[in-house]
């Protein structure tokens, strides 16, 4: 068995210890969490305590991991888009319609079966189901994703991912006209309680969630954003954008699938409802080697079904003479 110990940062104060231990990419799941909770694996500050107890800051948490049981997920030669790699870190340029690590409803053709095929060891690092995985990317979002090949550096670049040393940028194209050339979104993220799906952005209940954007570029019916996540919260650029009454092109979970384009030409109205999924792609990631601790900055083009979207649009741009 082999022990994790993690130092509570501020951004979890008041967070229930089965929902923090959910956070961390050895663990990944509040289920998993409560498991090992429930099996006395789990203590603060050097005492057992429920999966509700609620953490501050500074807090010591020791988990005693049980050794891995074998993976029974099918590894698949499935390509991958490779934009870094070396014996502890491997970054790729993820596709949207690809998911990351496997779940009810999708137990193949994702990253890790991929991953898995690529590398048996593998397997034991981190969580069985999502061994390697660091952090995240939806379903329908593409761009740079980082994974941690051993297990050294699994716990090397969560670290960075917890204390929020990691720079993310990604570009979404969001209905209508943004009003403010740059600005902030800060609003706490939760589950929603009605469709436990979706997740909603609220003024109190929910954890602390703060993204800052920039406008690109002004086009018909649309805004093109610069987009900054500093906290990692679920959904949360999709959900802050719907916030911000400018939800993504194509998000039909949070508002923005077919709906009226005012203002705007009838080809570029055509053009962004037909989007099939959320336009946002994840451009650029800077992190720290897990192993050397150089600074590294990796970046991903944007995928050819957002620029062929935004070369519609400015041709439509181009010929209203806007």
């Amino acid at each position: 068995m082999a022990a994790l110990r993690v130092t509570v940062p501020a951004g979890a104060a008041d967070m229930r210890l089965d929902r923090f231990l959910a956070t961390l990419p050895e663990i990944g799941t509040r289920a998993r969490g409560r498991q090992l909770i429930d099996a006395g694996h789990v203590q603060v500050d050097g005492a057992v305590r429920k999966p509700a107890a609620e953490l501050r800051p500074g807090m010591r948490v020791t988990v005693v991991l049980p050794a891995p049981v074998a993976s029974a997920l099918e590894a698949q030669d499935i390509p991958l888009r490779v934009l870094y790699e070396d014996a502890d870190l491997l970054v790729i340029d993820k596709p949207a319609g690809m998911v990351v690590h496997p779940a009810p409803g999708a137990r193949r053709d994702t990253v890790v079966n991929a991953l898995l095929h690529r590398s048996r060891l593998i397997a034991g690092v981190g969580a069985t189901e999502r061994p390697g995985i660091v952090h995240r990317l939806d379903r329908d979002t593409s761009g740079v994703l980082a994974i941690a090949l051993t297990s050294t550096a699994l716990e090397a670049l969560a670290r960075q991912f917890r204390e929020r040393s990691v720079r993310k940028r990604y570009v979404g194209l969001a209905h209508g006209a943004v009003r403010l050339p740059r600005g902030r979104v800060e609003l706490a993220v939760g589950r929603d309680p009605r469709e436990r799906k979706r997740m909603r952005a609220t003024a109190s209940r929910g954890r602390g969630a703060l993204t800052t954007y920039e406008i690109v570029e002004r086009l018909p019916g649309a805004t093109l954003l610069e987009l900054a996540p500093h906290t990692g919260r679920t959904h949360q650029l999709r959900v802050h954008m719907q916030a911000l009454g400018h939800p993504l092109v194509g998000d039909r979970l949070y508002g923005g699938g077919r709906r009226a384009v005012r203002g705007c030409p009838a080809a570029a109205a055509a053009a962004i409802e037909a989007f099939p999924r959320q336009a946002l792609h994840a451009a650029t990631l800077e992190l720290a080697h897990p192993t050397t601790g150089a600074a590294l900055r990796f970046e991903a083009p944007l995928p050819a079904d957002m620029t062929a979207l935004l070369r519609q649009l400015r041709k439509v741009k181009a010929e209203s003479g806007e």
